[in-house]
């Protein structure tokens, strides 16, 4: 079993398949982060080793969840503006060269009011 074939299948906690889940990888790297800058400023700050340690684990977890939310909402709306040009894109070639052509009603209009 080499070492290739573990990172493949790994999963975090035995819940999240973090290679096929998107937004997983970089929101576990974001906590990791907030986990290590949150423990250790209020370790700085106060010198108290457990509580910097749940303090840090805070941090992981809001860190993580926060960079989730918000990367599937970026993805959502990204799916939604691509779904929008797709059938945009869609619509122009069915129209197209027809009465129904929608850049062809403006260049309509304008010749009306100009006779």
């Amino acid at each position: 079993m080499s070492l290739l074939s573990v990172l493949q299948g790994l999963r975090l906690l035995g819940i999240l398949d973090v290679q096929n889940t998107p937004c997983a990888r970089e929101a576990i790297l974001h906590g990791a982060g907030g986990s290590v800058a949150a423990g250790l400023l209020y370790f700085l700050a106060t010198s108290r080793v457990k509580r910097s340690f749940d303090v840090g684990f805070a941090g992981f977890m809001v860190t993580t969840l926060g960079s989730w939310f918000y990367c599937r909402m970026n993805n959502a709306k990204l799916r939604v503006q691509q779904r929008l040009i797709q059938e945009g894109i869609k619509n122009k070639v069915a129209y197209e060269g027809t009465v129904m052509d929608p850049t062809k009603k403006g260049k309509a209009e304008d010749k009306r009011e100009c006779s």
